[in-house]
């Protein structure tokens, strides 16, 4: 019995570059920053000024009644009592999916539909709570506490919002979390255990969760959107954080054409391996990321030659980049492939756990519209990217394959290979 094909057949944005389907495709194709001024702390000035802004929500009221976010979207308060602020990223961006893939109540109720998420958390919610605590000597302790600000709070609110009752798992691998998460749910439905597996990232951005990163000099400290977030080029100093949620469906072919829901792309593999290195710096010569790359290839059955196009993780962070330049020349130009590569966190900020979901979405969508996103802001190329074919404007050119690299904290690394879906 063969395995059944897996393909990407709704999809649902909150991010910087835009809310809708629409949005975020022409800002990838006429390279629209997200990128903005941010004040971490009002009234006082800090090195970190920029993030990747989510347009339209006002999440900064202590307690979800004073939230705002865009028209045409209705929630109980059942819903919002135990989010947190990305966490009503999240139920829009899956309200877009849902519509987008024409899953009815009953689809996702189902037992054959899973629910894979991953966040950093709130940490924004949590030290809130924990000055309640502090400050009313343990009298005030809110019943939302836990479950609106750990982790896990994703699967807890959205299984819950959707009465999901497949597999709910949350996934914990720093920047590569939403990426492994789509290989899990890959192999979930090719070994028949789920017909459908419901993929959504989501952080906040501000203070408590972006202003630590400044203590490990990731941040870039530049004041200029066009200056601060550039991948590969020779002057990055650190990455832009940026918050939303995006969500995806991946799903067996045969139920996804029987609904008439869209086909974006068909997942073809994955493959992972880790660094063995440091906990937070990549290996310098990229041989974890190369292991997931040629993992992933392998899965897919194709040679290196045959990938059209590669959306790196590259962050803009000075190490960062340089190991999957190398790890990209090791795959690639040492077979005789070339394949045109890009960093679309140029334009959005590095999106952190979600940036896997994020930019797999954006690779679907430049499948299904015949284009390729284009790697930004780069002055000076680094001279570790010769004999790389970094694509500095869009291309309006059809891919038939293309890989998406994820790596995290601790060497995790992953790679995921999308090929043009043809039924």
């Amino acid at each position: 019995m063969s395995q059944p094909r897996v393909v990407i057949s709704g999809l649902g944005f909150i991010t910087s570059i835009g809310n809708s389907h629409k949005c975020v495709s022409e800002s990838l194709r006429f390279m629209r920053s997200g990128i903005e001024s941010i004040e971490f702390i009002s009234g006082v000035k800090l090195p970190i000024t920029l993030a990747g802004t989510v347009k339209g929500f006002d999440t900064h009221a202590a307690t979800w009644a004073g939230w705002l976010w865009p028209h045409g979207y209705n929630f109980s308060r059942d819903s919002l009592r135990t989010m947190p602020p990305h966490g009503l990223y999240a139920l829009c961006a899956t309200e877009q999916m849902v519509a987008d893939a024409k899953l009815s109540p009953a689809e996702l109720a189902s037992d054959e539909t899973a629910l894979f998420c991953s966040s950093g958390g709130s940490p924004k919610l949590l030290r809130q709570y924990l000055n309640q605590i502090i400050d009313s000597n343990g009298q005030r302790v809110s019943p939302a506490s836990i479950v609106s600000t750990i982790a896990g709070t994703l699967n807890f609110n959205l299984s819950a919002h959707y009465h999901i009752r497949g597999a709910v798992a949350g996934f914990s691998s720093a920047c590569a979390s939403t990426t492994q998460a789509l290989g899990y749910g890959f192999d979930e439905i090719r070994l028949g255990r789920h017909k459908r597996v419901i993929v959504v990232g989501a952080e906040e951005v501000g203070l408590e969760a972006t202003y630590g990163f400044h203590g490990m000099r990731a941040l870039s400290r530049q004041c200029d959107p066009l200056q601060a977030s550039r991948p590969f080029d020779k002057k990055r100093d650190g990455f832009v954080a940026t918050g939303g949620s995006v969500a995806l469906v991946l799903e067996d072919i045969e139920t996804a054409i029987k609904r008439g829901a869209p086909i974006y792309a068909e997942v073809l593999g994955w493959g992972q391996a880790g660094d063995g290195h440091n906990p937070a710096i990549s290996d310098p010569e990229g041989l974890g990321l190369a292991t997931a790359m040629k993992r992933a290839l392998k899965a897919a059955q194709l040679e290196p030659g045959l990938i059209d196009y590669v959306n790196a993780h590259a962050t803009s962070t000075p190490a960062g980049d340089a190991s999957e330049a190398k790890a990209l020349k090791s795959v690639f130009t040492s077979s005789g492939a070339n394949p045109k590569i890009s960093s679309t966190k140029a334009l959005t900020g590095h999106g952190l756990s979600m940036s896997g979901v994020m930019e797999t979405a954006f690779c679907a969508l430049a499948l299904k519209e015949a284009f390729m996103p284009a790697s930004a802001n780069i002055t000076e190329l680094d001279p570790v990217c010769e004999g790389l074919r970094i694509i500095q404007s869009t291309q309006n050119i059809a891919a038939r394959y293309i890989l998406k690299n994820s790596s995290g904290f601790g060497g995790s690394n992953v790679s995921l290979v999308l090929g043009k879906a043809e039924f």
